[in-house]
């Protein structure tokens, strides 16, 4: 949707006042999976999919919005015991709260949004959604919240108002993202560094493959892979004081108490090891702008995804095979796994041909297309 239809309704809605744009983008994670709670790295990217909302204050303690997407309208106050009943109203409802939470005053505004991040398949649509408010009443209140509060205003809305315990990754992304590069962000420290990452004049294309499936293991199994990290931790602990996080381990390490750790704590463990030099393996590509080694380290991670954390699924593995059998350049599961979409880094002249036969394929063995998402990487959170 276009800044010039989002103020459209917003006038059809709240009368003929000339309201201000923002929007925030959705995210990519090109390398770097379940590193996060290990203290990791992630490498996400801002992509050209995000939440557009058009915003002008009412001169009252009362929030009226619109989503224009779901064609409901609510409104609520701004005290806590205001929370509205709408599972995306309380999104917004959150990032006000936040908010006031940390000492500033805001006031009721009227608003609509709209979004093109396709839902459920892991480019975080709420984060965008969060970031967009969050941006936007940062700037219409002249709060001067730094960009870092900003992201963890919208981690904690999450927390506090929807119920999912998330980390920082999606709203950093949303909110720090910059076009034609990549953000590396260490999960332990909050650091971060941008690598350029801008595959079309090489001849690249980015492109996810949406399975469309969401298997019903994935929250009790989150939490299983996260105790054995937590296991395998503080068996190493013991030879190493320093090593709080895997991340601070070594495969030299983990060797060291094999006997004293179950064999899928091991796994486990090794998997998330290895990820964190591949992430930095591919710090390294980026800045040599190889995007071959980029894509076998996709692979790599794939491999490690399915083999060792046992997180893929066989509809995810179908399209990593597919990816293979068309010589694409990197293919892996994007994401917590068990559904969602592979991410795939492409040949321009391959891309055509991957899609027809993936969808083909795909279609043949589990009877329905897996849909197809092209992005872009592109700036973070702004007025339009």
């Amino acid at each position: 949707m276009r800044k010039d239809q989002v103020i459209k309704i917003y006038q059809d809605k709240f009368g003929n006042e000339s309201p201000e744009v923002y929007a925030s983008p959705g995210r990519i994670n090109l390398i770097g999976e379940h590193t996060d709670y290990n203290g990791s790295f992630v490498f996400p990217g801002a992509i050209d999919k995000g939440m557009i909302a058009s915003i002008k204050l009412n001169g009252t303690e009362k929030v009226r919005v619109y989503s224009i997407d779901l064609d409901e309208y609510t409104e609520f106050g701004l005290n806590e015991e205001d929370i509205p009943s709408q599972g995306w109203a309380k999104y917004i409802f959150g990032v006000c709260r936040e908010i006031i939470k940390r000492g500033y005053k805001i006031e009721g505004f009227d608003s609509t949004f709209s979004g093109d991040v396709p839902l459920g398949a892991g480019m975080s649509s709420s984060a965008a959604l969060e970031s967009t408010y969050a941006f936007a009443l940062n700037d219409m209140f002249n709060l001067n919240i730094d960009k870092f509060e900003l992201a963890k205003i919208g981690q904690k809305t999450e927390h506090n108002y929807v119920g999912v315990n998330c980390g920082i990754m999606d709203q950093f992304a949303s909110i720090f993202g910059k076009a034609g590069h990549l953000i590396r962000l260490d999960c332990k420290t909050l650091d971060y560094e941008y690598f350029p990452f801008d595959p079309q004049p090489h001849g690249y294309r980015v492109v996810l493959l949406d399975t469309v499936v969401k298997h019903e293991l994935a929250s009790s199994a989150y939490n299983k892979r996260r105790e054995s990290c937590e296991n395998a931790v503080a068996a190493i602990k013991k030879n190493h004081s320093e090593v709080d996080f895997l991340r601070d381990a070594d495969m030299k390490m983990l060797n060291e108490v094999k006997n004293d750790i179950s064999e899928e704590d091991f796994m486990r463990a090794q998997y998330v090891i290895e990820e964190t030099q591949r992430v930095r393996d591919v710090s390294d590509a980026l800045e040599r702008d190889d995007y071959e080694f980029v894509g076998k380290k996709m692979y790599e991670t794939h491999d490690g995804m399915s083999r060792l954390y046992e997180v893929s699924c066989e509809e995810l593995d179908f399209l990593n095979e597919v990816a293979k059998q068309n010589n694409v350049t990197g293919s892996r599961v994007m994401g917590g796994g068990f559904g969602g979409c592979t991410i795939n880094l492409v040949k321009e002249e391959l891309h055509d041909r991957f899609i027809a036969n993936a969808k083909e394929q795909f279609k043949a063995k589990y009877g329905h297309e897996p849909k197809i998402y092209d992005v872009i990487i592109s700036d973070g959170a702004r007025k339009l």
